[in-house]
């Protein structure tokens, strides 16, 4: 398990990191800039992702004092996988389709700080630090529901996995809005 830890925090780390070098030169309102009104700025992603990751916490918290209440249907092993493997296909880099988030996780309409790409940072911290807390939860392969609706359910396992992957997709959604504003932004590592 620590291994699979490990693999999701270099993962994490590298969404960082890239994040870093691409909005090194952006003030908050070129954060704050959309491509179109129907649009995502950079500043309403990163806080979108930062929304959708907390939003787990809470339930991490219950499972740990024994106070979470799995739905029923959560029960059955073959609807666990089923969820699992649609919700991480959906959220996956490669899959191009704009999807329409819940309602729990749309950002801010308004202009957000200035600050977004260092709240991120710090979120990212904590993000790794509830991975490696939540161990002892993923080698007793917890199930547990979306925070956006106890109809869908997954392993612990596969929540992470879609976390990391949606910062994936995001952080490739960043590059794109940036390219439309025409903002130049250096590869990481370069």
């Amino acid at each position: 398990m620590e291994q699979k830890i490990n693999h999701w925090k270099q993962r994490i780390d590298a969404v960082s990191q890239a994040i870093v070098v691409i909005c090194d030169d952006l003030d908050g309102r070129a954060l704050n800039r959309r491509p179109s009104p129907d649009s995502w700025s950079v500043a309403q992603i990163l806080e979108h992702l930062i929304t959708i990751n907390q939003s787990y916490f809470p339930m991490l918290d219950k499972i740990v004092l024994g106070e979470y209440r799995l739905p029923l249907h959560g029960r059955l092993p073959f609807l666990r996988r089923f969820f699992g493997r649609f919700v991480l296909k959906g959220v996956h880099p490669d899959r191009r389709r704009r999807m329409k988030t819940f309602p729990i996780w749309e950002p801010s309409q308004s202009d957000l700080p200035a600050d977004m790409v260092d709240r991120f940072l710090k979120h990212q911290a904590k993000l790794k630090s509830r991975m490696e807390d939540a161990a002892p939860l993923l080698e007793s392969n917890v199930t547990i529901h979306s925070p956006a609706s106890r109809m869908i359910v997954y392993p612990l396992n596969d929540a992470f996995e879609i976390i990391v992957t949606h910062e994936e997709r995001h952080l490739e959604q960043i590059k794109d809005v940036l390219d439309i504003l025409e903002v130049n932004h250096p590869a990481p590592g370069k």
